[in-house]
């Protein structure tokens, strides 16, 4: 068993401040890292001790493996927790954190490089027997082959990067007269974006919604914690999600929870994991394996009343999975992300927090870094806060969601706070979690 006292957060922003309060709900102490950027941020503030570990640019600090292990040295750091986003599923850095002996808050590196490129997990898991979407069995390697497939799959395909994320690295193909440039233009991108240029093809759906299902592991026995819909999305970025995810064939979901906790135990799994999958037409198509804690937590944590960070570092101590029976999921809750952006131009703002109103009342949650006075750097992704409500039903979850909305208010930045309020009244949203495609069509009649 793996015993640490003290964790170098290896994070900024939300995800920073909500890691350093669950190390202190076990008695942890906490180690923050920052860019001088961030010299004033919340995490600074909270944590036990805080080093710097170099200028703005994420290359230069949150993505420095030789600095934070540095930090960890030297700031007496016997465990390392990389949040989401940066370095958070990236193999080398978990097994430079290992080698240093210091223990790392997730899964072990041969698996996390197992499960991130996506084509290895896509194989991985039709051996393991998930329902995949059709598509080539191995990267793309010519023009030629990829001429046969396009023709055997049928048009709209959708061209995917083997280390794509956060919607880079992918591109629909409408017809076998784009496939050319599409394939150059997404090798193009990948190669930039990811240093890996492989390539495979998939059949595209058209209406899906974007399903995952949310497993703690421990290494021999895994627990799935019911499904979370993350279908409001814009540019393939999510904008809000709920758990349990509505309107789902409720015994293929029974069948998918089980086979993905089949597949962690075959896999030898410690940590969080979460199973991604498009569904359409009553059916589950696996898409990839997040290795990491997910923004949307929270919405399972107000459903579960299980405390996912917590578990990320018990887990990591060594300690097994809680039985079965503790899962007793209750209600539903709705997760908006909360943006610093230009609302017109859809592009990440900055600027200092001059004023700050935060909603209240039953069932209401904020997790956020915000703070009056607080100025946000340019350098990095622009979520600034995330508002759950939970409900004894969709209803009431969805009811609590708008008025929370209504009286949150945050000035001296730009942010996409009616955007949300748009969304949440929508009639498609308010009937039933709709497809993929939602926010587009909603800003594009309006």
């Amino acid at each position: 068993m793996a015993q640490f006292r003290r964790v170098l957060v290896a994070n900024r922003g939300e995800i920073a401040v909500r890691i350093i309060r669950a190390c202190r709900q076990l008695g942890l102490e906490t180690l923050a890292v920052f860019s001088s950027a961030d010299r004033h941020s919340l995490h600074v503030q909270l944590a036990d001790s805080a080093l710097c570990i170099g200028p703005p640019a994420a290359k230069d600090s949150y993505l420095n493996i030789p600095a934070l292990l540095t930090a960890a040295r030297l700031g007496g750091a016997d465990a390392v927790h990389p949040g989401y986003g940066f370095l958070a599923e990236s193999p080398a850095f978990a097994e430079a954190v290992c080698r240093s002996g210091l223990t790392f808050i997730g899964p072990d590196a041969a698996v996390m490089a197992r499960l991130g490129d996506k084509l290895s997990a896509r194989q991985t898991m039709a051996g393991l027997g998930l329902p995949l979407i059709p598509g080539s069995d191995g990267a793309i390697t010519s023009m030629e082959q990829a001429k046969h497939l396009a023709q055997k799959l049928g048009y709209p395909l959708i061209i995917k990067a083997s280390a794509g994320g956060g919607g880079r690295g992918m591109k629909v193909v409408s017809g076998p007269t784009e496939l050319e440039q599409a394939l150059a233009l997404t090798r193009a991108e990948a190669k930039a974006s990811f240093g890996n240029d492989s390539l495979y093809l998939e059949r595209y759906l058209t209406t899906p919604r974007h399903i995952e299902f949310q497993l703690l592991c421990d290494g021999k026995a895994a627990l799935c914690l019911g499904s979370r819909d993350c279908s409001a999305q814009r540019r393939h970025q999510k904008l809000i999600e709920e758990a349990p995810a509505p309107g789902l064939d409720a015994a293929e979901s029974a069948r998918i929870s089980a086979l993905c906790e089949q597949a962690c135990v075959e896999l030898g799994y410690c940590g969080v994991a979460t199973f991604e999958f498009l569904y359409q037409d009553g059916r589950f198509f696996f898409i990839e394996v997040n290795t990491r804690i997910q923004v949307e937590h929270t919405v399972t944590e107000m459903v579960t009343g299980i405390d996912l960070l917590a578990w990320q570092l018990k887990l990591a101590r060594g300690e097994p999975l809680p039985p079965r029976s503790v899962l007793k999921p209750s209600g539903h809750a709705i997760e908006c992300r909360i943006n610093a952006e230009d609302p017109l131009r859809q592009l990440p703002g900055t600027g200092t927090v001059t004023g700050l109103r935060l909603p209240g009342g039953p069932g209401i949650r904020w997790d956020s870094h915000l703070y009056p006075g607080y100025e946000i750097p340019c350098q990095y992704d622009s979520l600034v806060g995330k508002l759950i409500a939970w409900g004894e039903d969709r209803p009431q979850a969805l009811r609590r969601l708008q008025q929370a909305l209504a009286e949150l208010d945050i000035k001296g930045i730009h942010n996409n706070i009616t955007l949300q309020r748009r969304l949440l009244v929508s009639p498609e949203l308010a009937q039933q979690m709709p497809d993929i495609h939602f926010v587009e069509r909603l800003l594009e009649t309006q």
